[in-house]
């Protein structure tokens, strides 16, 4: 589900949505971009190698722009694929860009090189929309840096490349207006087209990586704009991005120990650390753990008698240790796992999801209504349901609201 929630919330995602600090931090964003791209272009020879490489030999009609460059059309202008490598090159090659400290990653970058040589190709383009399609893809990238971070970094990769890639798609693809099941095939193609790896780092080929994470990003958003096709599922499935790009060697069978850091309320509420119910289960963060680990979901299923009783279950609650920390923020906790084979990865979840600093998307709200409503009803009746309540502003009578589904 990872690639259509993605994919949904950006098709959906609106400037309305986005709060003064957001457009305050996207503007910032893209002028120090624009800074870094412009500057970088002048004083360092990567992208001007590239440009000379690329603009006679494999570019099309100059539409879009090659920021730093001064001189006539033919030198300053390019078609969009080749400018997106170029202004992606040059905004990169001093390592000054903007930083996503949480994961590391150089966010505006593959973005806006890709959004700026579409939107010039493709041009007119409000700068409500352009905001819009930069935030969604700046998102999109930092959050899958999220979901890898650290292992991901760690055994090699370079994730600003390998995720600005995938979010050059989703912003490419918001900015062309793509509808949710297009945008999934875009963020496949992109996913496919891993790029980065730190052997590079302190050669002209780590700014490369944006470069081609922003060309390679807009060409998959185009490629499934005239009906290109991809795996629906390119983050999540098995042999799918998420999967790929991190240490396969892992598993959670190997787990030896898990570690929480949370705040002593946590354990007040949910201590329980041998619960023999499912309504138990619901109190206890030792089995709240064992199955995020184990399911990778947490949903009602996972707090059911048989659930709570599974050997393979139980076996994980005992190895959950809760140290408690009173400086940890309620809505907060810091996670240790260590494999048999001595590798650690670490989490700090900085807000609970569900919180109001990191809400439910309408994406990940309607997901857990229409399985828990299906349950129930089935699926069709459910999303009838899910219809009906959505739009319960718009009804002239609310009593009527149990005959529309």
């Amino acid at each position: 589900m990872a690639t259509f929630q993605l994919a949904s919330w950006a098709t959906n995602l609106t400037y309305a949505n986005l709060t003064t600090g957001v457009l305050t931090a996207a503007n910032k964003s893209l002028y120090n971009w624009a800074g870094c791209a412009i500057g970088g272009y002048a004083f360092q020879p990567a992208p001007q190698i590239a440009l000379n490489t690329t603009l006679r030999s494999f570019s099309g009609p100059p539409t879009s722009s090659i920021f730093g460059a001064n001189g006539t059309v033919s030198n300053s202008f390019a078609d969009a694929q080749v400018a997106a490598l170029i202004n992606g090159i040059a905004s990169h090659v001093d390592d000054y860009d903007d930083t996503h400290l949480e994961t590391i990653i150089h966010p505006a970058g593959p973005v806006a090189s890709a959004l700026f040589a579409i939107a010039e190709a493709y041009g007119p383009v409000t700068g409500h929309d352009f905001i819009t399609a930069f935030v969604a893809g700046v998102e999109a990238e930092c959050k899958l840096g999220l979901s890898v971070y650290p292992e991901h970094y760690d055994v090699g990769w370079h994730i600003t490349s390998t995720t600005g890639s995938i979010g050059a798609a989703v912003g490419v693809s918001k900015l062309l207006g793509l509808d949710t099941t297009t945008m999934q095939n875009a963020i496949g193609v992109a996913a496919t087209q891993v790029v980065g790896m730190q052997e590079f780092f302190g050669s002209d080929t780590k700014s490369f990586h944006v470069g081609r994470a922003a060309q390679g990003g807009m060409l998959a958003a185009l490629l499934a704009k005239n009906g290109y096709t991809s795996s629906l599922q390119g983050l999540e499935a098995q042999y799918g991005w998420l999967h790929v790009a991190t240490n396969r060697s892992l598993s959670v069978q190997t787990v030896k120990i898990v570690g929480l850091r949370v705040n002593p309320e946590v354990l007040v509420l949910t201590g329980k650390a041998d619960p023999q119910t499912g309504l138990e289960g619901k109190f206890s963060i030792y089995h709240a753990a064992a199955v995020g680990l184990l399911y990778e979901e947490a949903t009602p299923t996972q707090f059911s008698d048989e659930v709570v009783k599974n050997t393979t279950v139980v076996d994980m609650r005992k190895k959950v240790n809760v140290t408690e920390d009173e400086g940890v923020p309620t809505d907060a906790a810091y996670v240790t796992v260590e494999f048999e084979d001595g590798t650690k990865l670490e989490k700090h979840i900085v807000h609970a999801k569900g919180s109001i600093e990191n809400p439910l998307t309408d994406a990940e709200l309607q997901k857990k209504f229409m399985e828990q409503v299906a349950l129930s009803i089935g699926p069709s009746r459910a999303g009838k349901a899910y219809s009906a309540f959505t739009g319960i502003q718009d009804m002239d009578d609310v009593s009527k609201i149990r005959g529309t589904y």
